[in-house]
């Protein structure tokens, strides 16, 4: 039985351009998801609506009772609808590309299974008043989120013609890097979530912390980034040959996101953790994962190669119309 997709994919084609297109619109939600999630949290908006699926009892959508709150609650909400639609745009443009490719069809549609698990993780953590644990939990599902993103992103992203012949030396490091920055992240949620930051209503409801000493958990992730830091310099030096040149100038990116993500916690713990310094170093996170995925990417090429995305006929004699 042909399912929808495959009826159109026997009548059009999309370009390889429609694809990249739509991975990078992907990518660009993926990253305002996390945004959207750090403005409800410091403006104390994660019980704005105080129910889910519905926004309130009765209404799917923010009411006038609900005030500022519900209105950004119920925005971030219909940020996640935007994700979804970015994602369809990449599974529509994955099976609609001649030869099909069936592996990013694949990393297509988990990116739509992990948007629906980590909206029903952002529901639960709003059924359980804003638990931390489950919070914290969300927010790690976004990061597996914007691995499948990346991941499919860089599949289909020309990368071919360059020499790519990078030490062992540098591949442990980039693996390495990657499990410090995973840990960089997890500790931040805890210190998030033990912190002053753990999204309490302006109204004083009472919003559970994690029973984890505050200054402890900053102080663990901040010799976390550190150590980040030095990963990061010390693949910067050792990628040095011509072949290692593409690995080089992701190492150099992954190492200024890093800089600058640490310069923006510096920023905030000695200002008394603005608001705004407060978003950014989430967004800046996200960033960061993304720097340290990609890193690994093209440190390792055979790991996950890209493939070399051709504009083909269609072959179906009921084909009619080629989108290019």
């Amino acid at each position: 039985m042909k399912t929808p997709l495959g009826w159109a994919a026997d009548r059009w084609t999309l370009s390889p351009r429609v694809l990249r297109w739509a991975t990078t619109f992907a990518l660009v939600m993926g990253v305002l998801i996390v945004l959207g999630g750090g403005i409800v949290r410091v403006t104390g908006s994660g019980l704005g609506c105080p129910t889910w699926p519905e926004c309130e009892a009765g209404s799917l959508t923010t009411t006038p009772q609900l005030g500022i709150h519900g209105l950004i609650e119920y925005s971030n909400r219909m940020i996640t609808g935007l994700l979804e639609v970015a994602v369809a745009c990449v599974i529509i443009a994955a099976r609609l590309q001649k030869p099909r490719v069936r592996s990013i069809t694949r990393l297509a549609w988990s990116q739509f299974w992990l948007v629906v698990a980590n909206a029903i993780v952002g529901g639960l953590s709003v059924l359980a008043k804003l638990n931390p644990y489950i919070v914290a939990f969300h927010f790690i599902m976004a990061m597996a989120l914007l691995t499948t993103i990346a991941l499919t992103w860089h599949r289909v992203h020309e990368q071919h013609g360059r020499p790519r012949e990078v030490r062992p030396a540098a591949r442990s490091l980039s693996w390495l890097t990657l499990a410090v920055t995973f840990l960089l992240i997890c500790t931040g949620t805890v210190a998030t979530g033990s912190g002053p930051h753990s999204g309490q209503a302006e109204d004083g409801t009472p919003v559970q912390r994690m029973a984890v000493d505050w200054l402890a958990a900053t102080w663990v992730h901040g010799l976390l980034a550190g150590a980040t830091l030095v990963l990061g310099v010390l693949l910067l030096v050792i990628l040095r040959t011509p072949g290692e040149k593409l690995a080089r100038e992701r190492a150099g990116f992954f190492l200024a996101a890093v800089l600058v993500q640490g310069a923006i916690g510096v920023i905030q713990a000695v200002t008394g953790l603005p608001d705004v310094f407060v978003i950014l170093h989430v967004v800046g996170a996200s960033l960061v994962w993304v720097g340290a995925v990609r890193l690994v990417l093209d440190v390792q090429p055979g790991l996950f190669p890209s493939v070399q995305l051709t504009q083909a006929p269609a072959q179906s004699p009921r084909a009619r119309a080629t989108l290019r």
